[in-house]
């Protein structure tokens, strides 16, 4: 790993929001999945999560993933119960994008608390199972005559409107937030493709890494590396 690439990863890490996330509810086009993956990416969100319209869908998602160059985990839950339980149990908010009664600017959100946004499929909204979950509808003002925009538009200025508070706040400086074995794996992952391939293939722990991102293994792993079994 270069000295360039170690600091461009390392700045990332330290940038990582573990709690802001997105919740996406049956999104089943393709390129909306993949610009609201990289987005997420782009603020700092480290895992989305997301109920399937379908099998195929599943399958994109992880695909987007490994678009956004793996720096984004996609979590698969089979039901949105499950899927807005699994965010509370970290405490999160959950934050709908929602044109009703009590809908309310979703610049008015306080999203330096633990947050998820959630957002519904493409024609058919936010189910109203999840409504009922979620603790706030917020509304994007709009004075065209749409009323409604693109669910990865939505998600873009939502995501950035929680980048922007959360960085007054101070939450984008010091150190990784990251567990520390997510942050090693991203780390080894991101600095060394060929052997995570290999460590894959033959099974083997990812080793440690020096401080500056070299890998600092046994004999053994070594070894281990580069046996011709698998």
């Amino acid at each position: 790993m270069s000295p360039e690439r170690f600091a461009r990863i390392t700045s990332m890490l330290e940038h990582r929001q573990p709690e802001l996330t997105v919740l996406l509810e049956r999104v089943h086009k393709p390129h909306n999945l993949a610009a609201i993956v990289r987005t997420a990416d782009a603020v700092g969100v480290s895992d989305v999560h997301a109920t399937w319209e379908d099998k195929a869908m599943r399958l994109a998602g992880n695909k987007s993933a490994t678009g956004s160059q793996n720096w984004v985990n996609v979590h698969s839950h089979e039901t949105t119960a499950e899927a807005i339980q699994a965010l509370r149990d970290q405490g999160m908010q959950i934050i709908a994008t929602n044109l009703s009664d009590n809908a309310i600017d979703f610049r008015e959100v306080d999203y330096t608390k633990p947050t998820a946004i959630l957002l519904g499929q493409e024609k058919t909204g936010i189910s109203d199972e999840a409504l009922e979950l979620a603790d706030q509808d917020v509304i994007i003002p709009m004075v065209g005559m749409c009323q409604s925009l693109n669910v990865s538009v939505a998600s873009a200025l939502i995501l950035y409107e929680a980048q922007r508070q959360r960085e007054q706040a101070g939450m984008y400086k010091g150190e990784c937030r990251l567990a520390a074995q997510e942050s090693h794996r991203i780390l080894f992952e991101g600095g060394h493709p060929i052997f995570t391939k290999l460590c894959k293939e033959k099974k083997l722990p990812y080793p440690p890494l020096d401080d500056e991102g070299q890998i600092d293994a046994s004999d053994d792993w070594w070894e281990a590396i580069r046996s011709t079994k698998k």
